[in-house]
C-alpha cells in the first residue's frame, strides 16, 4: 500500500527548500523500498514552520516542520511516513493551534489539494458555485453577491456586487472582466498564495463574474515577479479549457467564456485600476482621469469589471453556500473573511484568514506570537507603503473597514507589517515619500513633483535642520498630495507619513504637543 507524503510547492516554500526536501524523501523512500506517493500541495501559510511536511494517516494528516534535507534520514528513522514521534512533529495538521482558530473559506483548499489537479479541486467542492450559477438568471448571480455583502478585497473595499450590476445594466457587444493580480504592496502575498495554491478558484470565480455580467473574456493581469503563479495558472487555464470549464460552450450550457494570463512589468502603479487597463491596452501605464467609471468605460472602451484575486476567489462559496451563509460572517458593513498577512518583526510570519472583528492585538500576539526579537512591537503598518502606522494605543481597534477609517488608518490589501521599538518612525517615513517618487507615474504635478520634494524635506528633517520649518513643510506637502492626486499613490502617501509624525514625535525630533523642535 503507498504512503502518501505532501510536500508544498509554492514559491515561499521552494525558496527555503522545499524542492529539495521532496527529492531527499523520495530517494530516502526508493532507499529503503518504501512506495509513496509524493504530492506537491500548497502552503498552509504558516511560513515560520515552512517547508512543512505531511503525512497521510489513519487518524489524518500529520505534520513535521520545518524539515530540512539533513532532517530526512531522521525522520525515515522515526517512523515518520506512519505518523512517529520526532522533534519536528506538529500533531494532525488540522489541530495547529494557528490553522485551527481561523475561518478558512476562500483559502479552504489551499494546503489540502494539488494545486494543478482539477479532479482534485473538483473533489473538494470546486466548481459547485459555477454549477449552481448556470442555473441562475445574471440578476440573481449578481444579487447573491451583492447580498454576501463581498467588498474589494484589493484594498478599495468597494461593494462588488454594486460594480458588476453597473457591467451587466450597461448595454455593449463586449464586455470584460479583469483580475487585478499585481500584488506589489508590501508583506502581502495572499493574491499569489491563491493563484501558486489553489488557481482553479480564481478561474472559477472568474467564470461566474463572466457569465453574471455578460463579459466572454477575461483577463489575469500578474505581475512578472510571480513566475510559480505564472505557471500555475497556465496549466489551470489549459486544464479548464479541456474539460469544458472554459470557452464557448461552458459545461453544455451554451455560455462563453475565454482566459488568458497578461504579465505586467512590475510597475506599482498598474495595481491602479485604470493604469493596470491602459497597460493591458499596450500603452504606457498612467492614470486615466474619472470619470468615466471602468463599469461603462473601461478595457478598449467597454463595460469592464476590474476585481482583485481574493475578490474573484472568494466567488465561488458565495455561489456555492449562499450569500447569507458568507454575510453570516464579519462585522457592521465588512462581511465575510479577510485573508491576512502577517509579516516583518513577528515570530509566527504567514497566512491567517478569519472573519472581520477580531482586534489587531489579537492577530499580532494570538497569531504572530509577538515579535521575533522579544522587543516591544512599536508600530504596526496595515495596508501596505500607503499605509498608516498604527501605534500600540491602537492595537484594539477590530479589523473592520470603517473601524480602521475612523482611525485615519486602511485595512487595504490585510498586509501587516510590524516593527519593535527599534525602528525610526523619521527613517520610515522618508522611505515611503521616496517609494512614492519612484513609483509615480508622472502624471499628476502633486505625486510626480511633491514626493520628491517630501523626501528632500525629510532628509532636512532627519538631519535635524531647520525643524520648525521644515515639518510645517512636510505638513503642507502632504495636504498637496493627499488633496490634488490624481489616485490613491499620491492620495494615500500621506497616509504613512502623516501618522509617523504624529504618534512618534519624537523620531523626528520634535516636541509630542506643538510639533515643536525639542
Amino acid at each position: 500500500m503507498s504512503i502518501t507524503i505532501y510536500v508544498p510547492c509554492d514559491s515561499t516554500a521552494v525558496s527555503i527548500g522545499a524542492d529539495r526536501v521532496a527529492k531527499a524523501i523520495y530517494q530516502e523512500a526508493q532507499k529503503r523500498n518504501i512506495t509513496i506517493q509524493l504530492i506537491r500541495n500548497g502552503s498552509r501559510g504558516l511560513y515560520w514552520l515552512e517547508p512543512m511536511v505531511e503525512v497521510l494517516t489513519a487518524e489524518g494528516r500529520k505534520a513535521y516542520g520545518p524539515v530540512q534535507v539533513s532532517d530526512v534520514t531522521s525522520l525515515f528513522d522515526a517512523n515518520f511516513v506512519n505518523g512517529g514521534e520526532h522533534p519536528l512533529y506538529l500533531g494532525l495538521t488540522e489541530e495547529i493551534e494557528y490553522l485551527k482558530k481561523q475561518q478558512r473559506l476562500t483559502f479552504a483548499r489551499i494546503g489540502i489539494t494539488d494545486p494543478i489537479s482539477l479532479e482534485d479541486y473538483i473533489s473538494h467542492e470546486g466548481y459547485q458555485g459555477l454549477s449552481n450559477a448556470l442555473k441562475l438568471s445574471q440578476a440573481d448571480i449578481v444579487k447573491a453577491v451583492t447580498d454576501s455583502g463581498l467588498r474589494g478585497r484589493g484594498g478599495a473595499a468597494f461593494p462588488t456586487g454594486i460594480k458588476w450590476n453597473t457591467v451587466l445594466n450597461t448595454p455593449s457587444e463586449q464586455k470584460y472582466i479583469i483580475c487585478n493580480a499585481d500584488e506589489g504592496d508590501s508583506g502581502t502575498f495572499s493574491d499569489r498564495m491563491v493563484m501558486e495554491s489553489d488557481p482553479f478558484v480564481l478561474i472559477e470565480g472568474m467564470t461566474i463574474a463572466g457569465i453574471a455580467v455578460g463579459a466572454t473574456q477575461g483577463y489575469i493581469y500578474l505581475r512578472v515577479e510571480y513566475p510559480h503563479a505564472h505557471k500555475a495558472l497556465n496549466a489551470a487555464i489549459e486544464k479548464a479549457y479541456a474539460s469544458g470549464y472554459l470557452g464557448d460552450n461552458i459545461q453544455g450550457s451554451g455560455k462563453t467564456f475565454n482566459l488568458e494570463v497578461r504579465l505586467g512589468a512590475g510597475a506599482y502603479v498598474c495595481g491602479e485600476e485604470t493604469s493596470l487597463m491602459e497597460s493591458l491596452e499596450g500603452k504606457r501605464g498612467l492614470v486615466r482621469f474619472k470619470p468615466p467609471l471602468p463599469a461603462i468605460s473601461g478595457l478598449f472602451g467597454k463595460p469592464t469589471v476590474v476585481n482583485n484575486v481574493i475578490s474573484l476567489a472568494s466567488v465561488p462559496i458565495i455561489l456555492d453556500k449562499g450569500g447569507d451563509y458568507y454575510r453570516d460572517f464579519g462585522m457592521g458593513r465588512s462581511r465575510g473573511t479577510l485573508p491576512l498577512q502577517l509579516a516583518g518583526n513577528l515570530k509566527h510570519t504567514g497566512l491567517v484568514e478569519v472573519a472581520f472583528g477580531m482586534t489587531l492585538r489579537e492577530l499580532l500576539y494570538d497569531f504572530g506570537g509577538g515579535s521575533a526579537t522579544g522587543r516591544p512591537i512599536k508600530a504596526v503598518q496595515v495596508g501596505g507603503p500607503l499605509g498608516s502606522y498604527l501605534p500600540e494605543s491602537q492595537f484594539d481597534t477590530p479589523l473592520d473597514y470603517e473601524a480602521f477609517a475612523a482611525n485615519w488608518t486602511v485595512l487595504g490589501h490585510g498586509g501587516v507589517v510590524a516593527f519593535d521599538d527599534t525602528a525610526n518612525m523619521a527613517e520610515l517615513a522618508r522611505y515611503n515619500m521616496e517609494f512614492c517618487a519612484a513609483e509615480s507615474c508622472g502624471k499628476c504635478t502633486p505625486c510626480r513633483i511633491g514626493s520628491t520634494r517630501g523626501y528632500e524635506v525629510m532628509d532636512e528633517i532627519i538631519a535635524g535642520h531647520a525643524l520648525d520649518k521644515n515639518i510645517p513643510l512636510l505638513r503642507d506637502l502632504c495636504n498637496t498630495l493627499l488633496n490634488g492626486s490624481l489616485c490613491a499613490l499620491g492620495g494615500m502617501t500621506p497616509y504613512p507619513v502623516l501618522s509617523a509624525l504624529n504618534h512618534f514625535p519624537k523620531d523626528f525630533g520634535v516636541d509630542d504637543q506643538a510639533n515643536t523642535a525639542v
